[in-house]
C-alpha cells in the first residue's frame, strides 16, 4: 500500500487533527488503496506516518467506528467495513420487545431520520445480560443510543457507560444515571392521576375501582402509587390485584389493566360475557395502550395511551439538532364505550 502522505498532511491541515485522520482513511479507501475487509495500519504504523498522537488517533478511530465505515477486532485491529457513508448520525435503537407501540415508535424515527441516519434496532426482552453485551459490544459504533429499559435489575452502571451526550432513554425515566442526557418518558404515576381525575364523574357509575397491577411489571409500583393517590383523596373504594380474580368478578366494579400482552383485557370480556354483564354499564374497563383492536373490540375499549409517535419525533429532534431534551411524553386518556 503507497499513499503520499505529506500531500494528504498538507491538503488537511486545516483540518481538527482527528478528522485528519478521518479524512486520511476515507481517502485512501476512495481511491481502492484500502478495500473493505483491509486491516488498517497499526496505530505504531499510523503515528510513525502521520505524526499523530495515540490519543487523537483513537478520537479518529472511533468517529469511523461511529459512522460505520471501520469495525474493530478484538485483538487484531481495525478493518474497513464499508466503502463510503452517507449519513451523518448512526443510531443504536435498544427496545424491550416488539409490539403495535414499539412497531409505531420505530416507524416513526425511521421515517424522520432515513435521510440522516442508519438505524439499527436490537430487543433485549427484559434479560439483563443481553441487556448489558448489546450495550458493551456496541459503545464504538453509534453517535447516539435510543434505549428503553424496563429492567428488575438496575442498569444505571451499564447506561453511564455511554456519554450522556449520546444516551437518550425513552418510555421509563430511569433513575440514577449521570451527565446531561435526553430522556423522553412516560410519568406512570402522575398519567394514571390525571386520567382518572378526567373519569372523575363517570366513576359514580360504579362501587369499586379495580386496579390489575402485575408485580413483573417495572413500573407498576408507579402506576399504584398513582392510583392510590386518587382513590385517597376522592374517598373512592378500591382494591389492587396480580391478575384478574374470578371470585371478586361483581357488577359494578370498574377495571384498570395494563398487562403486557393484553392478557387482562381478554380475561374479563369473557367473564363479562360469561355473566352477562354489559361493558360499560354493569363493568368498566380502562386499558393502558392504545390499538386498533381495542378501538373496535366490544364497541371500543377505553385507554390511556402514550403518543409513541410524539415520543419518536422527540428522539428525532434530540438526534438531528444535537440537542438535549428532557420531556414527560403526552400519555391522553381516549374515552370510549368500556368506561
Amino acid at each position: 500500500m503507497t499513499s503520499d502522505l505529506s500531500e494528504n498532511t498538507v491538503a488537511l491541515n486545516h483540518r481538527m487533527k482527528y478528522l485528519q485522520l478521518v479524512d486520511y482513511i476515507n481517502k485512501l479507501i476512495e481511491s481502492d488503496q484500502l478495500h473493505i475487509g483491509d486491516r488498517l495500519p497499526s496505530l505504531k504504523q499510523l503515528e510513525k506516518d502521520l505524526g499523530m498522537s495515540k490519543e487523537t488517533l483513537l478520537k479518529g478511530l472511533n468517529h469511523l467506528l461511529e459512522k460505520g465505515i471501520i469495525e474493530s477486532v478484538y485483538r487484531k485491529g481495525y478493518y474497513v467495513k464499508k466503502k463510503s457513508v452517507t449519513h451523518t448520525f448512526r443510531v443504536f435503537l435498544l427496545l424491550d420487545k416488539m409490539n403495535v407501540m414499539r412497531d409505531r415508535l420505530y416507524h416513526t424515527l425511521f421515517d424522520n431520520l432515513k435521510d440522516m441516519a442508519d438505524l439499527d434496532v436490537y430487543f433485549h426482552h427484559h434479560n439483563f445480560k443481553v441487556f448489558e453485551n448489546l450495550i458493551r459490544e456496541n459503545l464504538s459504533n453509534y453517535t447516539h443510543f435510543v434505549i428503553t429499559t424496563f429492567m428488575k435489575e438496575d442498569v444505571a452502571p451499564i447506561l453511564n457507560l455511554i456519554p450522556a451526550s449520546k444516551r437518550i432513554v425513552i418510555d421509563y425515566n430511569q433513575p440514577s444515571l449521570e451527565g446531561n442526557y435526553s430522556c423522553i418518558y412516560q410519568d406512570f404515576e402522575h398519567d394514571i392521576y390525571d386520567a382518572l381525575v378526567q373519569l372523575k364523574n363517570r366513576l359514580s357509575n360504579y362501587q369499586k375501582l379495580v386496579l390489575i397491577a402485575p408485580s413483573a411489571a417495572v413500573h407498576a409500583r408507579h402506576v399504584m402509587d398513582g392510583f392510590l393517590r386518587f382513590c385517597m383523596e376522592n374517598d373512592i373504594s378500591y382494591t389492587i390485584q396480580q391478575e384478574v380474580e374470578t371470585a371478586g368478578f361483581h357488577k359494578g366494579n370498574a377495571y384498570i389493566t395494563f398487562s403486557r400482552y393484553d392478557t387482562d383485557d381478554v380475561a374479563l370480556i369473557k367473564l363479562a360475557r360469561s355473566k352477562g354483564y354489559q361493558l360499560g354499564k354493569d363493568i368498566g374497563l380502562i386499558s393502558y395502550n392504545d390499538s386498533a383492536v381495542k378501538e373496535i373490540l366490544e364497541g371500543g375499549i377505553t385507554v390511556i395511551s402514550t403518543d409513541f409517535e410524539a415520543m419518536a419525533r422527540e428522539v428525532s429532534r434530540a438526534v438531528l439538532n444535537r440537542e438535549t431534551i428532557v420531556l414527560r411524553n403526552p400519555t391522553p386518556i381516549i374515552v370510549r364505550q368500556s368506561f
